[in-house]
């Protein structure tokens, strides 16, 4: 198989962002290797598309320490069973499946036992403890592995395995209810699919971000009010989702907030977290992350973006050009989710 692996990361000039920087930092280096074969319990996926997801940015950037090296990134995957294992019986070789973020999880432990899996001591994570996406091949638990509904093609549905998936369990931990009025602070990927569900939800959504041109699309796709980071919104939020991967965001998200409200922070790495007023948290407001899904959320879900339908925005890049695409990515020039096409 083909694919890309990370062995050491190396932080992109973040002061220079011209095609000399580009061309020097290289986090992936192309290989070849077998193909996997499946273990038992296991599938192997002949990968269609990978979405790149800002996480796998951070591990190539070191934000994120490694759990093993190499390793091949990529949690977002999307493609055929090629290849069936011992003990598997609901998979079948031609079945469309998608191979997400929770690559696994213990499942005797209390967390797994409240059918809160995410919070597994034990859980393994695609691109971090196990091979991922950035491949031709793909092995996976056939426990862990998601039925893509057909509504989507391949490049559709790969956003919506990590941006799509936690971006829904951001709405869940943020308590928003339909008409309720959700703020998010800022719009990439992830926020570009939640919106979607907010809207068909019948609710408010306020958007802060930087960028005008995300402020226009913002209100292209049914928020109520788009404005920076510096301007607070016009009502007070009964909940906010935080996307950028700063504290600063935070506490303006958490400024915003209605007496009772709650800031989700969709972020698996924060730059660092500011000193606040304690009265920007009084009233019984709080702050929750949000660490990775349950396959519950995963299902309901995909099922739930089939039905909208949720329409996903990417930039297709070949396998080829990973680094590219992650380089894009830093720089705030991906306009949806960047995707590898193998």
């Amino acid at each position: 198989m083909r694919c890309m692996v990370l062995e050491q990361p190396g932080k992109s000039d973040e002061a220079r962002a011209d095609a000399e920087t580009r061309a020097t930092w290289l986090p992936l280096r192309a290989c070849e290797r077998e193909d996997p074969a499946p273990g038992p319990g296991e599938i192997v996926l002949e990968v269609r598309a990978c979405a790149v997801c800002r996480t796998d940015l951070q591990l190539c950037e070191g934000d994120l320490a490694l759990r093993r090296a190499p390793v091949v990134p990529g949690h977002q995957a999307v493609g055929r069973v090629v290849a069936v294992g011992e003990g598997v019986s609901d998979w079948r070789p031609g079945d469309r499946a998608g191979g997400a973020w929770l690559g696994g999880s213990c499942g005797a432990c209390v967390h797994c036992l409240r059918v809160r899996e995410n919070l597994c001591e034990r859980a393994e994570f695609t691109g971090w403890d196990r091979d991922g996406g950035y491949a031709t091949h793909l092995a996976l638990r056939a426990d862990f592995a998601l039925r893509i509904p057909e509504r989507f093609d391949d490049v559709e549905a790969a956003p919506l395995l990590c941006g799509g998936v936690i971006g829904y369990r951001s709405l869940m931990v943020s308590g928003i209810r339909p008409g309720g009025r959700l703020g998010l602070f800022g719009f990439g990927a992830s926020a570009l699919l939640v919106i979607q569900v907010a809207v068909h939800w019948g609710c408010e959504v306020f958007v802060c971000t930087r960028n005008p041109e995300e402020r226009a699309r913002a209100r292209s796709l049914g928020a109520v009010w788009a404005g920076g980071y510096d301007a607070a919104p016009p009502a007070a939020l009964d909940a906010a989702i935080t996307f950028a991967p700063s504290g600063d965001v935070v506490v303006a998200a958490l400024r915003a907030l209605d007496r009772g409200g709650v800031v989700a922070i969709n972020a698996i790495h924060l730059d660092r977290v500011p000193t606040f007023s304690y009265e920007h948290l009084w009233w019984e407001r709080s702050v929750r992350s949000v660490a990775n899904f349950t396959r519950d959320d995963a299902r309901q879900f995909l099922a739930l973006a089939a039905e909208i339908p949720i329409r996903t925005a990417v930039d297709v890049y070949p396998l080829a050009e990973a680094n590219r695409a992650l380089f894009d990515l830093a720089r705030g020039n991906v306009r949806g989710a960047a995707v590898l096409t193998m």
